[in-house]
């Protein structure tokens, strides 16, 4: 009986320390604080973190789907199909990846040209990234206490007035993200369009309710952070007879 009583007393002071250890782990900041930090942090990596990296990507858009290997250079990133629907490239096709990078290694032009719309790419994306503060409410909803990351769930801020097409989007989403609770970085965020998004009062076009997106991160080195999973269904029209659909996966 006093045995019984022991295990059941250390049990309930096991939890208790369990309690006390995340309400220690949760944010001082308030939620919205801890966000503009996290953007700030991710729109400013420190000094030195700027590594090359050569990886591979395997994507698929529109149920077709592509593996390449991906170089960074000093110069621009350069990657080489080696792969269509899983399975290796013929001959002949590598041949002819062969001859288009050999190409772009003697054109200045078309170099220019792929630098020219990674920045554009990353200068969308960070677009993307400033609004999220000024666009949403955020709440703490949770910790991970074995990855030592927190949970935040977010809705449409009333009164925002998005700046653009994209932020339009944007805040018509509500869903979640995760932070990285000792460099204060993000992890992940996913959302979901809540209503449906009309271009131009529908005449341009409109994406349909429902349509949800997932971006992980990682840090793939000490205070380097990659996008590494990526994950985008969305459908609508165009232009009233064109229909969007937007499935994409990369990792």
């Amino acid at each position: 009986m006093f045995r019984h009583s022991r295990l059941k007393l250390a049990r309930i002071v096991s939890l208790l320390g369990s309690v006390a250890v995340a309400a220690q782990q949760r944010p001082q900041e308030l939620p919205a604080d801890l966000v503009r930090e996290v953007i700030h942090n991710e729109l400013n990596e420190p000094q030195g973190t700027q590594l090359k990296w050569r990886y591979v990507s395997e994507k698929e858009a529109d149920g077709k789907q592509e593996t390449r290997e991906v170089i960074e250079t000093g110069h621009g990133v350069l990657d080489r199909l080696i792969a269509i629907g899983g399975k290796p490239l013929g001959g002949a096709q590598q041949q002819q990846e062969a001859n288009r990078l050999l190409q772009i290694s003697h054109s200045p032009v078309q170099q220019d040209k792929l630098e020219q719309s990674r920045r554009k790419d990353v200068e969308q994306c960070n677009a993307f990234l400033k609004m999220i503060p000024d666009a949403f409410v955020f709440e703490y909803s949770g910790e991970h206490a074995g990855q030592n990351s927190w949970k935040l769930t977010f809705q449409p801020k009333p009164g925002y007035a998005p700046p653009s097409w994209q932020g339009k989007i944007l805040h018509q989403m509500s869903g979640e993200m995760w932070v990285d609770a000792d460099q204060k970085r993000l992890a992940s965020v996913s959302g979901q369009l809540l209503n449906e998004v009309k271009f131009a009062g529908g005449l341009l076009g409109h994406l349909e309710k429902g349509g949800r997106f997932r971006v992980a991160r990682a840090e793939i080195s000490r205070g380097q952070w990659k996008t590494v999973e990526m994950l985008v269904d969305m459908n609508g029209k165009a232009l009233v007879f064109k229909t969007i659909s937007v499935k994409q996966k990369q990792r």
